[in-house]
């Protein structure tokens, strides 16, 4: 019978092509993804093992051959330490949440220029702001109450306001996406505190841990009184990105809008 290790690593075999390991791509292809054989040569093992992985014939990797396979399969922050655990060994970070902005969401930052943006960690500390960001919200805080997750419950959430029946399913969202940090990254004290402190002064926070669901994040709308360009009614979205674990949040206004107007001037003075 196939063991969960081996259906996912055949799953992730064939997102992976020959050229994402540098070698030539072949010129016909009936099925996506590496071969056995290519994905066994690459970390040098032997074919039959990659086939008794995969079939479930074979249950224990040892860390050596799940981090070479894992390198194979070119699986970086939260998938390789999923692949990990799949395979019954503790996972290779640190325990404690990254804080590093992979180039895939730098990309996407710069494919993003005309929106303002925000990037955070998996504790929602924040690692870099764009220039519509800042212009609209200003620069985050230094230290903890630059902490989205703190000023959303200890500190108000200000300068942007949320309608009522779209702040509690964003609560919502973002204390289960902090539990689930938690769970991940056992080792970070810092987000411990975080927690602890957040617990123990908002209510909101009290109750949510008490009694967690799982929150998937969506749309929700935001009211900022800009001082130079007026009161701006915008969209605000969160991507997860899972390498390094981060959170992309932007801003979006209704096309056609007085508020898209508005968000696109302010671009405009940042460019």
């Amino acid at each position: 019978m196939t063991t969960e290790f081996g259906a996912l690593l055949r799953q992730l075999r064939d997102r992976v092509t020959p050229g994402d390991l540098g070698a030539r791509e072949p010129e016909e292809r009936k099925v996506p993804g590496l071969r056995r054989e290519e994905l066994a040569a690459y970390p040098g093992l032997s074919v039959d093992y990659v086939v008794r992985l995969e079939q479930g014939r074979s249950r224990n990797p040892s860390p050596q051959v799940v981090a070479a396979l894992g390198r194979a399969l070119r699986l970086v922050g939260v998938e390789l330490d999923h692949f990990h655990r799949v395979a019954g060994q503790p996972p290779p970070s640190s325990g404690v949440v990254p804080g590093r902005i992979s180039e895939s969401v730098r990309r996407l930052l710069r494919r993003m220029a005309d929106l303002p943006v925000g990037v955070y960690d998996a504790a929602w500390n924040p690692l870099t702001h764009n220039g519509p960001r800042v212009a609209l919200l200003g620069d985050p805080p230094v230290g903890r109450d630059g902490n989205l997750a703190w000023a959303l419950f200890a500190l108000g959430d200000a300068p942007a306001v949320k309608h009522e029946w779209e702040r509690v399913p964003y609560e919502r969202a973002v204390a289960a996406d902090l539990r689930a940090a938690t769970a991940r990254y056992p080792q970070d004290s810092s987000l411990r505190r975080l927690v602890a402190d957040l617990r123990e002064s908002s209510p909101v926070v009290a109750d949510l841990w008490a009694n967690p669901l799982p929150s998937p994040f969506i749309a929700h709308r935001e009211v900022v009184a800009h001082p130079e360009f007026g009161e701006l009614e915008l969209e605000c979205d969160v991507l997860v990105s899972p390498e390094n674990d981060l959170r992309v949040v932007f801003h979006t206004a209704e096309p056609g809008s007085e508020s898209a107007r508005r968000l696109a001037r302010l671009v405009a003075a940042t460019a």
